[in-house]
Order: C-alpha cells, then structure tokens, then sequence
C-alpha cells in the first residue's frame, strides 16, 4: 500500500528523528511544525520529509490541515513520541492498494517513568491511525481527538510504541496543558461540576486504574501513574468548577 504520513511537531526534534526514521517506508512523509526552534528543520531535511508550518489550531484542525497536505489516499497518522514498529510496517506494507476498511487500528504500547506499561488501561490501546481519507478523517476536538471514518475499521498486528512521559517534568508539563484544554472544551460543551464531584472522580480514576484496571501488576511506575491520572481528572474537573463558578 501507498501511504503518506502525517505528523504535527513543536520543538521535540529529537523525539522527531526517531519517529521519522521508524517511517521510511512511506511514500511521502508530511511534517506540519508550529514554529520550532530547534532542529526540526536539519531533522525533516535528513528524512526527506516535506516541512510545512502553520499556527497551532489545535489537536483536531492542526492534523486535519496535516492530512490535508498529504498526496496519498491512504495516510498514517503518528506523534512525534511514537515509534511503528518492525512487526506493524511489515502489516501495513503488506496491505493491498484497494483495502476494503476505511481505516486500521493499531495497538499502541506506552512508557512512563522509563517503564512498559501493561495495565492500568493504558495496554491494550487500539487507536486509529492508518485511514483513507476519502472516508475518514480527524474531528474538530482541540484535545482528544480522534480519526472518524465512514465504513468498517480492522485491526492490524504489531505494536506502535508509544515513549509518553519519559520524566515527571514531561508528564507535570502536558498535564497542566492538557487539563486547561480540556477543560474548556467542556465547557463550552455547557457541561459542569461542582467541587465534590471533582474530588470524587479523581479518586474513582486511581481505584480504577489501580485495581479493576491492573495497574499494582506495573509495580511502582504503576502506581506513580495511577496518582498522577488521578491528578489529572481531579485538575481538569477543578478547572471546569472554576470556569462555572465565574
């Protein structure tokens, strides 16, 4: 199969390098930076993957723009922190042209702290990534978004490694960007909460992933996460308390 890849990227040109280097198999490789000041650039360049640049628009319209520069009809769709693995290009390559699915799921396997995680509901996560963009295509969230497709989605073998949160330091950085954003994307969805329920979905969050979830069997990056997730749900329902208590 002939595919393009789409990428979107801000100063993270070593995280790019390996991600471009795990694609080479693709036929055309889009990158769409939002001003970086590092060495995206020399990167992208050494890959022949084609720069373009744009302001952040978020999640959603930012990859719809990059999928829109693509000349393929098939695309892939990949973070600059993720990795396709031998065993997942072999599956794409050996896709037919004329693939029947609108689109393909692939099972991401992701790091914290230095550390596989196996549980904690974070493995198995099968997203899609792989679409024909005559029946797919991103939506318009400005956080979680997602690849909505018009016909039937398959599996594919193999993993795409996902290398998240190497450091606290990253995982305390996204983690006050992401809650913000998601945040005010609820509410503007007209959705609220009071203080209460914060607290309490931040703790169902941890019991969640601790237990029901696997999470004691990652060991302690195991259990660092489960804390850290649960601060997160309790940030991003805090900061919507606040939004409805203006």
């Amino acid at each position: 199969m002939k595919i393009s890849v789409a990428i979107i990227t801000l100063n993270a040109a070593q995280e790019l390098d390996r991600c471009l280097a795990s694609v080479s198999f693709a036929s055309q490789i889009v990158v769409l930076d939002q001003g970086s000041t590092d060495e995206t650039a020399a990167v992208c360049e050494r890959h022949g993957a084609e720069l373009h640049q744009t302001p952040w628009l978020g999640f959603g319209p930012t990859k719809s723009k990059a999928v829109s520069l693509c000349s393929n009809r098939w695309v892939l769709s990949v973070d600059t922190d993720e990795v396709v693995t031998p065993e997942l290009r072999q599956a794409i390559e050996n896709l037919p042209e004329e693939a029947k699915p609108a689109a393909f799921k692939v099972n991401r396997l992701s790091r914290f702290l230095g550390r596989w995680i196996h549980h904690c509901g974070w493995h198995p996560e099968y997203v899609v990534r792989l679409f024909d963009q005559q029946r797919g295509g991103f939506n318009d969230k400005h956080v979680h978004e997602s690849i909505e497709t018009d016909g039937p989605v398959e599996r594919l073998p193999g993993l795409l490694h996902h290398y998240t949160y190497e450091s606290m330091e990253q995982y305390i950085d996204k983690l006050n960007r992401y809650t913000t954003l998601a945040a005010e994307q609820m509410f503007a969805a007209g959705r609220g909460v009071s203080l209460p329920t914060a607290v309490l979905r931040s703790h169902s969050a941890f019991w969640r992933m601790w237990i029901l979830q696997g999470g004691i069997f990652d060991g302690w990056p195991g259990y660092v996460l489960c804390l850290s997730s649960s601060f997160y749900v309790l940030s991003k329902y805090t900061k919507l308390w606040r939004m409805g208590a203006r």
